[in-house]
């Protein structure tokens, strides 16, 4: 028996940053965002000998151990050993040997949210395998308190939630980690127009999120006035994108997203820089009406909001900067789990 996973990775339209704790917990957090046709992957197969086998495909990266109830977390193949202790230790089972694989369609540090969503794919393994009583919501929190707390990596709180959702959400976020999800029912044709008018960038270069996070939550901690308000303004960022998704105010989208590229910048030092100031204005000027860095910042994908037909010049424009237009569709699904 094979046990497998799926969960989608996200775009993040609107309010970046605002789950962040401490930011949500003082202020309250939202943010909108959307599960897309890329995703993380994760397979369990257990085999007769007494061996612990974990390895992500995508990295070339493999380990083995022999059969243990913890293994070390040593910054190799963390999120994978992470999810093994942490199930290992709140749900005892008879530990036989298997073999964990996992697969994630874009790099880490993309800014799509893949570390989370791949520690989703890999619970999502074990609650198959092990058919453990977590709904949605406590899945979510379950990933979060892995990746958060046991890991100690920095971030939000978003993308647990997204990947195990899926979906266009708009997002609550509130002190003592309280979250609440509430999915969009936003017309088919908004959808396909939104998909059609948003392209999506790699620009060729991962970044390390974690020292961009630190610098956000310690503008936070020092009452950093610009800071705090960027981050107040990106929330209420979140609220007008969700609105006019909702109305099919579709020429708006442009401008709301250029607003929040503003405002980013605002929350830490290294979110912007002048490779992606330079993409961003190339692609304004061939026709995109706004933008965002997905994710912390500082590198991965970019999105760009491009109506009519402006789409093909500015992807044409994104190509003489080495990077990669990538195909996507919005996906309504979240976690995936099934056996063979």
């Amino acid at each position: 028996m094979i046990y497998r996973s799926k969960a989608p990775l996200r775009i993040g339209l609107a309010g970046g940053g605002t789950d962040v704790s401490p930011y949500s917990d003082q202020f309250g957090g939202a943010i909108l965002n959307a599960t897309i046709s890329l995703a993380a992957y994760a397979s369990i197969e257990p085999h007769a000998d007494n061996k612990i086998i974990i390895q992500a495909l995508d990295r070339h990266e493999k380990q083995e151990f022999d059969l243990q109830a913890e293994l070390p977390i040593d910054g190799t193949l963390d999120l994978l050993k992470g999810v093994y202790n942490r199930i290992r230790k709140d749900y005892p089972w008879p530990i036989k040997g298997f073999t964990l694989s996992t697969y994630v369609d874009a790099p880490a540090g993309s800014g799509l949210g893949t570390s989370s969503t791949l520690v989703v794919a890999i619970l999502g393994a074990f609650v198959e395998m092990l058919k453990l009583p977590l709904r949605d919501y406590e899945l979510a929190h379950y990933a979060y308190d892995i990746e958060r707390k046991d890991l100690q990596l920095a971030g939000g709180k978003q993308d647990q939630y997204a990947a195990t959702f899926g979906g266009v959400n708009f997002m609550e976020f509130y002190q003592d980690e309280k979250v609440i999800v509430n999915p969009l029912r936003i017309k088919a044709e908004f959808l396909h127009e939104l998909e059609n008018n948003l392209v999506l960038y790699f620009t060729a270069t991962s970044r390390e999120s974690a020292s961009i996070i630190k610098e956000q939550v310690k503008n936070v901690q020092n009452k950093n006035e610009k800071s705090i308000e960027a981050m107040h303004q990106l929330k209420a960022q979140a609220s007008m994108m969700k609105e006019a998704l909702l109305k099919g105010k579709l020429n708006e989208l442009g401008s709301i997203l250029d607003f929040g590229f503003e405002q980013k910048r605002q929350m830490a030092a290294n979110i912007s820089n002048s490779s992606i100031e330079n993409i961003y204005d190339a692609a304004k000027q061939a026709g995109a009406m706004g933008g965002k860095i997905s994710g912390a910042g500082g590198g991965g994908f970019m999105i760009f909001y491009c109506p009519d037909n402006t789409r093909y010049k500015v992807i044409e424009t994104l190509k003489t900067f080495g990077g990669e237009v990538r195909q996507y569709n919005f996906v309504d699904y979240g976690l995936t789990t099934w056996s063979i």
